[in-house]
């Protein structure tokens, strides 16, 4: 089932672009039972991100609280501006790189200002229209940035999943092992316990009762043995002082000039892999329900959440494809379970965020192990190492950039690579071949109409090219040093477009070049075929007539160019 509310092609007005789809399912009618339905997949997407919340926030430096300030003001923003039907929004672990950076450079204060800063951009994005831009990413590159951050996070929570005591622990992957590997003897046995037994009961589930919220109840299975058998671990109380009971009141962050510019970096990089992940996840729910999403809507609701979630403390609000797809399978009927999600995680915080106190580190370290293990899509690199060197040079390129470099740089650099691939096989598919015209004949055989340029009885006088493939700056070079080479004796040279489905600025001065060229020599030039695209683009470069003449088939060229030779 499609949403045939979406207006389609370049008619598409405003309000179309940018309804929410919460307006469009209500629209169509909205009753007890879709409540009910929404209710339920609400409850069990809130089960799933309560601990992954402050698991996130834990692992970017930020504390639990402000990843499910995040979560419930974001999340809430997310569903109810969203152009996605099932969307579900809030921190996800793709951020925590980002996110650490970003604190450990300059501060919380800093990490506030580049997420509000990083929501106007991607609303500005979304307005705009950019939408369908973004998704235009290649496969190996989100691929490999996603490998890549998984590595980071399952680096990032060693020191947790073994009790290591360590001080400051540096960002770098580099730096890291080495420090934490130097504090090797400061193991805490129980800390090993606690996260092996958290992975453990979590893959269990998800083997034995996949139905079940494994995560929620493994960190609960977890809190309660540490309390009570007085386990020697750190939590949540004895780390961070527990949870506040209720949401901080809205404030702007700091919006001096130099704080802005020394954010301004980092509040960009949110805002493109923000904008990368949701539309990602949005693409995920339409291919689980058969949905299209709206992409710009979506877009200008994550940065009303990023905003929103910046004024309440929060950090990163993305679209989560993991919580989205649970949301899919809970049987969700549209954003209303979004918005009932973040509801749940309120009244946990309200009513329950004492219990939160006793959640030992050491098992929300496991959860973000098994995180980290699901991010890696294993078949899917597979299949590019497998699919040839181009793909996994772009795949392998990304990846270690994102670990050892920087995200943003690695994005940039697969980008670049994966269209330097593209480019490079677009020029091996465009062809120019030489077709022989034969002499004395102006009409083809109708049962072979390509015979009348194709025998080896060849008219001396005319030339004919065929291209085949579109013609654009990959392709002109190598296409324009075959055409270049024209015979003084002919009198005149035909080059067939019929087979070019595109052409651009470069391919057709190269054709320009080529009529003057052929004007110098006495030469006429005849293009056939072109369609009124082709055409419009040949015409404004000045191809012409007397410099270049028109024809609708080499057919009729041919009889043109023989007519004006027997007169």
């Amino acid at each position: 089932m499609t949403d045939t509310t979406h207006p389609q092609g370049a008619a598409e007005s405003f309000a179309g672009l940018f309804t929410p789809k919460l307006v469009t399912v209500l629209r169509e009618g909205y009753g007890l039972a879709e409540l009910r339905a929404d209710a339920v997949a609400g409850m069990t997407v809130a089960i799933v991100a309560l601990p992954l919340s402050m698991a996130i926030a834990i692992a970017s430096g930020a504390t639990p609280a402000q990843g499910l300030y995040t979560s419930i003001v974001g999340g809430f923003l997310v569903s109810l501006l969203g152009g996605s039907r099932f969307q579900i929004g809030g921190p996800a672990g793709a951020f925590i790189v980002l996110v650490a950076a970003t604190m450990a450079a300059h501060g919380p204060d800093g990490l506030i200002l580049a997420t509000f800063l990083s929501g106007l951009m991607l609303a500005a994005a979304g307005l705009l229209r950019l939408g369908a831009f973004v998704r235009f990413m290649p496969f190996p590159v989100t691929v490999g940035f996603t490998a890549g951050i998984a590595v980071i996070i399952f680096a990032s929570q060693l020191r947790e999943l073994f009790g290591l005591s360590l001080g400051d622990e540096p960002g770098r992957l580099l730096e890291k092992i080495p420090a934490l590997w130097e504090v090797r003897g400061s193991v805490t046995p129980a800390a090993v316990a606690v996260s092996a037994a958290t992975v453990a009961l979590i893959l269990g589930l998800r083997r034995w009762r996949p139905h079940w919220p494994g995560m929620l109840i493994a960190v609960a299975a977890a809190s309660a043995a540490a309390a009570l058998l007085a386990l020697p671990v750190a939590t949540i109380g004895s780390r961070f002082g527990g949870i506040p009971a209720s949401l901080p009141l809205p404030h702007l962050p700091d919006f001096s000039p130099a704080k802005v510019l020394e954010v301004l970096p980092a509040a960009a990089a949110f805002a493109l892999l923000g904008a990368i992940e949701s539309l990602l996840s949005a693409v995920v729910a339409d291919g689980m329900t058969g949905r299209r999403h709206r992409s710009n809507c979506e877009l200008v609701a994550q940065g009303v959440a990023n905003a929103g979630a910046a004024l309440f403390g929060g950090f990163c609000v993305t679209g989560t494809i993991a919580r989205t797809a649970t949301n899919v399978r809970s049987g969700a009927h549209g954003p209303v379970a979004g918005m009932l999600h973040a509801v749940f995680l309120l009244a946990f915080i309200l009513v329950a965020a004492p219990l939160a106190s006793f959640i030992p580190l050491a098992a929300l370290a496991g959860v973000l192990a098994v995180v980290a293990w699901n991010m890696i899509e294993k078949p899917a690199i597979t299949i590019l190492l497998r699919s040839g060197p181009g793909e996994a040079a772009v795949l392998g390129t990304t990846f270690l950039l994102t670990i050892f470099r920087d995200l943003t740089e690695a994005i940039v650099t697969g980008v670049a690579l994966g269209s330097l691939l593209f480019i490079q096989r677009m020029s091996r598919m465009t062809e120019v071949a030489r077709q022989v015209p034969l002499a004395g004949r102006d009409e083809p055989d109708s049962a072979h109409p390509r015979d009348a340029y194709s025998q080896e009885a060849a008219d001396p006088d005319i030339a004919v090219y065929r291209i085949t493939g579109a013609l654009f700056f990959g392709a002109a070079a190598s296409i324009g040093s075959v055409l270049d080479r024209i015979q003084d004796g002919h009198r005149a040279l035909v080059v067939d477009l019929a087979a070019v489905p595109f052409l651009d600025s470069t391919g057709a001065a190269m054709i320009e070049g080529l009529a003057r060229k052929a004007r110098s020599r006495g030469v006429a030039l005849w293009l056939t075929g072109a369609d009124p695209a082709l055409s419009r683009v040949l015409a404004t470069h000045g191809l012409v007539a007397p410099l270049a003449r028109p024809a609708a088939s080499v057919e009729a060229a041919l009889a043109q160019i023989r007519a004006g030779a027997e007169r």
